[in-house]
């Protein structure tokens, strides 16, 4: 580790100096830094930094700030500030917690007269930031670890349908805590299948590939919010929707497009809704099998604006229930 020199420390009458604590955020690209922090730094009489490959320095030594490579103590960067002099810290990723604990300590003692302080946030994260940390993340973890590094689409199918029932539990439960987690372990799933979709060796797409899809969509799909289209009711946003999906999917029947893998009421609840909105009247079929009754029930459901995979999975929480009072056991149970 490099040293400072401290100039014109003899002083004392000047005052006690300054000493700013300059942030970055990783996450954004290095240079491009606030107004506020251009000004500390070209106004310091000494710039800091303990890590030699920290990535602003190329950037600062560009713009002509001379930055010292040095890890300096507590006391030694308030004697740096003697004389009314300022020193910008460059922070590394870790935020300098041995110096800001060291200067915390000093200040607390009373003996010592503390140069003022200032925490800078050169840089801020943008909403969806710790994405950029969750997909550097997964691409560490698939080369690193063994189970991971050998996971296809196929193998991780089945955790994507668990991960979506139990988002759909905590969201029905009102549980925040397990609706964050559940919706933590689905945004998962997309990263880990779109990091191996990298490795296709003649179409390969990336995150970034997903994300700048689903963009589009919305964009296409919301003429009412970046167009000129109007929409005042949710009906109106719905037939845009629906209007704009048929123009990109050109399907030739209201059927293609649902997954026939799905459980059954939601199958014949969306297989109603598909009919009824295109304005088809086809009848239910008849039959003496429980099925065609359920189709009936769900069908007539899906009509009423209720969905019936959620009205029968309550119905049957409320069952379950029932069935631990005859146990003799509490109503609920850890899941």
């Amino acid at each position: 580790m490099g040293y400072f020199r401290i100039v014109n420390a003899s002083s004392p009458a000047a005052g006690p100096g300054r000493i700013v604590l300059l942030t970055t955020s990783h996450r954004v690209a290095p240079g491009l830094l606030s107004w506020p922090a251009w000004q500390a730094l070209r106004a310091a009489d000494t710039v800091l930094c303990a890590d030699g490959a920290h990535p602003q320095l190329p950037y600062l030594r560009e713009a002509g700030i001379e930055v010292s490579e040095a890890a300096p103590t507590a006391q030694e960067l308030i004697d740096a500030c003697a004389g009314g002099r300022a020193v910008v810290v460059v922070a590394t990723g870790e935020g300098e917690p041995a110096l800001t604990d060291g200067l915390a300590r000093l200040a607390g003692s009373g003996r010592v007269r503390m140069p003022e302080l200032e925490l800078l946030p050169a840089s801020y994260d943008l909403p969806g930031a710790r994405l950029l940390d969750l997909v550097q993340v997964m691409d560490r973890i698939r080369v690193e670890c063994p189970w991971s590094s050998r996971q296809t689409h196929e193998g991780l199918a089945k955790y994507g349908i668990e991960e979506s029932y139990e988002l759909v539990e905590a969201i029905e439960a009102g549980d925040r805590e397990e609706l964050r987690e559940e919706l933590g372990d689905v945004l998962l799933q997309v990263v880990f299948h779109s990091r191996i979709a990298e490795e296709h060796p003649e179409t390969p797409f990336s995150v970034d590939d997903v994300a700048g899809g689903i963009v589009a969509k919305l964009i296409h799909r919301h003429p009412h919010v970046f167009g000129d289209a109007v929409a005042e009711t949710p009906e109106d946003v719905k037939a845009h929707w629906l209007r704009t999906k048929a123009e990109e999917k050109r399907r030739t029947s209201v059927t293609e497009g649902i997954p026939l893998g799905q459980p059954g009421l939601a199958l014949a609840a969306k297989l109603a809704s598909r009919a009824r909105v295109a304005g088809l009247d086809v009848p239910l079929p008849e039959g003496d099998d429980i099925g065609y009754t359920l189709l009936a029930l769900a069908a007539r459901a899906e009509a009423a604006g209720t969905d019936p995979e959620t009205a029968l999975r309550a119905a049957a929480r409320t069952y379950r229930d029932a069935i631990r009072k005859a146990e003799g056991l509490p109503d609920t149970v850890e899941e």
